[in-house]
């Protein structure tokens, strides 16, 4: 497998961010060939071939999405950009957009020729300020290149990008939610169908793709499909930014192969656990889906490789737990987290994430019950699939997976016993 990607993070001592340096290394060379050899059409079928798969988290692959939006229903085409990276344990969009914003621009402009869309959005998490700051300049720079606005490229093609922020809600990293806030009101997901191909924006044809799907693009129009194709395992390749945060050396964001194995993220890449230290679990795709025992971790993260495992790649968000993380308080918080951002739209949800946090107060405070166990897990069975959008999943997933890997802990904590992990804590320390 080529591990020496560089897609995303170019090995190059160039400010990116600089347009001048950033044309230096060829930027731009791929939109305008997109723009000037392409039919939109031809783009579009080039995309499916390569069989990018979306890397906001749910893997629907890009070019189908594309294929969605209807030609004639004499409504504008609009393309919005999922910025809002909220999930906890993510972090590989706001590296993009802070040090090579040009590269993102640069997949915005042709997905938005490719569906035929003359206004995109940027929507950015409002607490990315240096973000803002970056895409804002590198629009107007490009503007200033004749590459957005009227006759970009010289061609009759007309082409804008806005940058909106976000207020710091979870949910509008779901892209009914983001429309909805785009649009000024609450971001209450919408009831699909319709889907946002169809009526998205403004009751308008909207694709929403994800910041790392989008500068996969250039990289495709450059090297072909085939090229894209050739790296990873066949049902979902390509170059992937993996965010290891945790009990590990190195944390960060590193590039490497779609398929490239859990292990050696961690301790190759990320430089192992910490000193002393040994594996207890990971949360492969950020906080939302089922975690990992270590004796499971010897996977490919892959979208197909981590589902067989039983949790999912998700955002490749790589939460590291060593054997000092007490699992209880570990849940506790997370469902904390999406108690708080639950929009309250679905009764499953405002209720339930509120009931899986309260038995968790309880647990980890030492006065929970055997019965409460039960409940906790029957409340969590009965949020999944019930809502509007998946945040209750979202929620309910880490609860029922950590109390089926983890059964042990819970029970101690609810017969009284001292925290085993705080005792480990205390022996390592």
């Amino acid at each position: 497998m080529n591990e020496k990607v560089l897609l995303h993070f170019q090995d190059t001592s160039a400010d990116l961010t600089d347009i001048e340096q950033y044309l230096g290394e060829g930027g731009y060379e791929a939109t305008r060939k997109a723009l000037t050899e392409y039919e939109p059409d031809g783009l579009v079928n080039l995309v499916k071939e390569s069989n990018l798969r979306g890397r906001g988290g749910a893997g629907f692959p890009t070019g189908l999405k594309w294929s969605f939006v209807p030609k004639d229903t004499g409504k504008p085409v609009y393309l919005l950009c999922n910025a809002d990276e909220s999930e906890p344990g993510t972090f590989k969009d706001r590296e993009i957009i802070e040090h090579d914003p040009h590269q993102l621009l640069e997949g915005i402009i042709i997905a938005a020729y490719a569906i035929r869309c003359e206004i995109a959005y940027i929507y950015i998490r409002g607490e990315m300020a240096l973000g803002y700051k970056v895409l804002v300049k590198a629009i107007a720079d490009a503007r200033n290149k004749g590459f957005l606005g009227k006759n970009v490229f010289g061609t009759q093609l007309s082409i804008d990008i806005h940058v909106h922020r976000g207020a710091g809600a979870y949910i509008c990293g779901e892209e009914t939610g983001l429309i909805e806030s785009l649009e000024g009101k609450r971001a209450y997901p919408r009831i699909k169908p319709p889907f946002p191909a169809v009526y998205g924006v403004f009751g308008c044809p909207t694709i929403v793709n994800n910041v790392e799907t989008l500068a996969c693009v250039k990289h495709i129009i450059e090297r072909g499909s085939d090229w894209f194709k050739s790296i990873g395992p066949e049902g979902g390749p390509g170059p992937k930014l993996y965010c290891v945060s945790g009990h590990v050396r190195k944390p960060g964001v590193y590039e490497a192969p779609m398929g490239t194995p859990l292990r050696d993220l961690i301790d190759r890449y990320a430089g192992g656990m910490l000193p002393g230290r040994t594996l207890k679990a990971v949360i492969p795709g950020g906080s939302s889906v089922p975690i990992l025992r270590a004796e499971e971790t010897a996977i490919n993260m892959d979208f197909d490789s981590v589902a067989k495992a039983g949790s999912m790649l998700g955002s490749a968000g790589i939460i590291v737990m060593d054997n000092t993380t007490c699992m209880v308080r570990a849940l506790r918080t997370i469902t904390h987290f999406y108690h708080h951002e639950s929009c309250g739209q679905c009764t499953p949800c405002r209720e339930g994430t509120g009931w899986l946090e309260k038995l968790l107060i309880r647990i980890d405070s030492g006065v929970g019950t055997d019965e409460d166990l039960k409940v906790l897990d029957s409340v969590a069975q009965g949020m999944m699939g019930t809502t509007i959008c998946v945040l209750a999943d979202a929620a309910a997933m880490p609860v029922r997976s950590f109390l089926a890997k983890f059964a042990d802990e819970f029970e101690a904590h609810v017969r009284g016993e001292d925290c085993r992990a705080d005792a480990v804590h205390r022996r390592v320390a």
